[in-house]
């Protein structure tokens, strides 16, 4: 294998941490030495692999054994001295811009918030602790912004989606844009990608200077999926609850286009909350859509919901296929909903504070085989709650598939066993060998080997 280009550069701040005095840049600095240096380290690797065609965490981390990070003090603030870089993320010896703010965004996320903050909460802990926790995380990123109206579409899709699936994002994109919405996304590439990449055209047209793409991630997922270079506002969470909690506090309605098991993780997420009774009266626009070739997809994961967790659940989204300009008008209405319920409940527009999500959804969920074989999926469980184990099976599956730790415990012990009734099983199973069969279980390469098994 060809070693890849590298290159040594010394950094400093950009769009965060700029201002810092000598004491924080010291806590900075004894943080980063004390624990947290060496996911800092992998985070930042994955930023300077933007672009990259990998989504193994495990296979990045080998390419470049020998990167590393120095944190320096100094009297004007701090500096990153980086040596054996990829040398893509750098043009003509200078980072791009994109990529050394995401860099200063990792080092802000993982060793400042999480040193701030690591005695606040508990592994344990949920509930409010968590929503003030993913509060305060979102506001030390700048990512809140009172007084503006909603305007916040979070996309989720597929990373592993084909060309014409990837087309048709940047059309809904476009579509967005031009009726003056904002873009959030997991960051990575294929769907995370597409919806910004048309909303950067149409919000030029409509001369907006000020537009945000967000990206939010979490350590064991960015590693795996480089965040994408147009994302101007990145935050990295510590793990996928809060993630998924930030997603739906931080915005104000759903587009989902065709993915794999993180996007079935993600779409069980968001129905498991909006199908508990305390979530009964407040709007949230859901919409499902992709192109005509994708619509035996969106029939097969709409009839998976009906087996699993019933008509109740189908009519909390909308399917669209193949009309882009439908699926934003549609958004567009549902953000008036939004407007007008906020204001009349006196609720923030910058952050969903009545959303009640139960505490199951918040709990860190770790993949491993005892987890995953103790998951209870059974017809008689409360429907949110169904939904809330069916997303962590989907969740083990994308550790297995993707994340380094989860791809170790395959290696060591093989796949995962998802054990339940047979028929919330069998769905469960058609859905997961149509993804197989769609290559949508990783990107394009060598032939998937599954990372699981499913027993009835």
């Amino acid at each position: 294998m060809t070693k890849p280009n590298t290159i040594d550069a010394s950094i400093t701040p950009i769009g965060s941490l700029e201002v810092l005095s000598q004491f924080e840049v010291s806590k900075l600095k004894q943080a980063g030495e004390n624990g947290l240096y060496e996911l800092f380290r992998r985070c930042v690797l994955a930023i300077l692999n933007t672009g990259s065609d990998s989504d193994n965490a495990k296979t990045i981390l080998q390419n470049y054994p020998d990167f590393r990070i120095d944190i320096v003090q100094q009297d004007r603030g701090i500096r990153l001295n980086l040596y054996n870089a990829p040398a893509d993320a750098f043009v003509d010896g200078a980072m791009i811009t994109s990529t050394r703010e995401m860099v200063f965004a990792a080092l802000r996320d993982i060793v400042w918030t999480e040193s701030e903050r690591k005695n606040d909460l508990s592994e344990q802990a949920s509930g409010s602790a968590i929503t003030d926790y993913v509060f305060h995380f979102l506001r030390n990123a700048k990512m809140l912004l009172p007084g503006q109206q909603p305007n916040l579409v979070v996309c989720w899709g597929g990373h592993s989606i084909n060309e014409v699936e990837y087309e048709y994002t940047k059309e809904v994109g476009h579509e967005l844009g031009l009726r003056r919405l904002d873009i959030c996304t997991g960051c990575g590439p294929g769907a995370m990608k597409g919806p910004m990449k048309g909303a950067t055209i149409s919000h030029a047209k409509q001369r907006i200077l000020n537009a945000r793409y967000i990206g939010l991630t979490e350590p064991a997922i960015i590693t795996a999926e480089a965040p994408n270079p147009i994302v101007n506002d990145l935050a990295i969470l510590p793990d996928i609850e809060k993630r998924l909690e930030a997603f739906v506090r931080l915005g104000h309605g759903i587009i989902i286009f065709p993915g794999g098991p993180g996007t079935a993780e993600e779409l069980l997420y968001i129905l498991g909350i909006l199908l508990h009774p305390d979530n009964k009266e407040i709007p949230f626009p859901l919409i499902l859509t992709g192109p005509k070739e994708a619509a035996d997809y969106f029939k097969q994961l709409h009839e998976f919901i009906a087996q699993t967790l019933g008509y109740q659940a189908q009519q909390k989204y909308k399917i669209i296929v193949d009309d882009p300009i439908a699926a934003a008008r549609e958004m567009t209405t549902g953000m008036q909903l939004v407007t007008d319920y906020r204001r009349k409940a006196a609720d923030a527009y910058h952050f969903n504070w009545k959303l009640h999500i139960d505490p199951i959804f918040q709990e860190p969920f770790h993949a491993t085989h005892d987890n995953m074989a103790k998951l209870n999926l059974h017809k008689n469980a409360p429907v949110h709650l169904l939904a809330a184990d069916l997303r962590r099976a989907f969740s083990g599956i994308v550790a297995g598939n993707v994340k380094e730790q989860g791809i170790n415990l395959i290696e060591e012990k093989g796949p995962f066993e998802i054990h339940g009734d047979p028929e919330i099983l069998q769905p469960l199973d058609n859905l997961l060998e149509a993804f197989v069969a769609q290559k949508r279980m990783k990107l394009p390469g060598s032939a998937y080997v599954p990372c699981y098994k499913v027993i009835a």
